[in-house]
């Protein structure tokens, strides 16, 4: 049973940052591309970034670039999303996925495991 566990959200102010975690436990961390999602109160979960098995390639959001950055360290099991520059608009649940065929993926549908989610606030 694959299990995703997420950490690092919380409050901060716009213009700050934070950095999240997730720890995917069972399977081979290694052998999945993995990905950042988010919902906000009444819309739908999108698409934030996402990375490569091993690294090496990354995709973002149209809202994440060039202020966020996903990275992973598969010695660590462990997917990371930095967050700069956040915004008051960023305020969501965030969601650390496994994408299904080992591949880089925009799509929701094409994650099969989903962590809990964890909340960012950003205050103006």
């Amino acid at each position: 049973q694959v299990q995703l566990v997420e950490s690092g959200g919380g409050l901060v102010q716009a213009g700050g940052s934070l950095r999240l975690s997730c720890a995917p436990s069972g399977g081979t961390f290694s052998n999945y591309a993995m990905g950042w999602f988010r919902q906000a109160p009444g819309k739908e979960r999108e698409f934030v970034a996402t990375i490569s098995r091993g690294g090496r390639t990354t995709t973002y959001a149209e809202s994440a670039k060039g202020r966020f950055t996903i990275s992973r360290d598969n010695a660590k099991n462990t997917v990371y999303l930095q967050m700069n520059s956040q915004k008051p608009e960023d305020t969501a649940v965030y969601y650390c996925a496994r994408s299904l065929g080992g591949v880089i993926s925009r799509v929701k549908e094409e994650y099969d495991y989903w962590g809990q989610g964890t909340q960012v606030t950003v205050s103006s």
